[in-house]
């Protein structure tokens, strides 16, 4: 690492801490030239997630607007926000630690199903009835028959 004030390469590192709750190391690092310090951080570079949707477009990942559907589907339900974001955060890592940096759109669809349904069953088929586009109160019926078997 170059002392950011001399330009000299050689700086050891004095003192190592994890920063930004365990994402990222800080260190503070001395010059062996001009004995000046200063301080770096050290955090994993995360490739970008491409989002493939149904007409095939491309777009990049943001987990807001997954947050933003958790709510909309847990609307007037006792499902607290720390709840959601923990759910969003699980989803990201999920994607994160698969080997494909594109992901079709689908699967996303299924993990917050899945994640809604443990949640909130109400919130769960509301979020269903919009994501699979239910046509008719039978659908309803269906997707509600469903649960009430696996609970069973």
């Amino acid at each position: 690492m170059r002392c950011i004030f001399c330009d000299f390469f050689d700086t050891k590192v004095v003192d190592s801490r994890s920063a930004d709750d365990g994402k990222a190391i800080r260190r503070r690092r001395e010059c062996s030239k001009c004995g000046k310090r200063f301080t770096t951080y050290e955090k994993v570079e995360n490739l970008p997630l491409i989002i493939v949707k149904k007409d095939g477009r491309r777009e990049m990942f943001e987990p807001t607007k997954i947050l933003n559907g958790l709510i909309k589907a847990c609307e007037k339900r006792p499902v607290a926000l720390q709840d959601l974001e923990k759910v969003c955060a699980e989803i990201e890592r999920d994607l994160n630690n698969k080997m494909d940096r594109e992901i079709d759109s689908s699967l996303i669809g299924e993990l917050v199903m899945e994640k809604l349904k443990i949640l909130d069953e109400v919130s769960y088929v509301r979020f269903a009835s919009v994501y699979r586009e239910f046509k008719d109160i039978n659908t309803f019926i269906n997707e509600i028959e469903l649960l009430i078997q696996k609970q069973k």
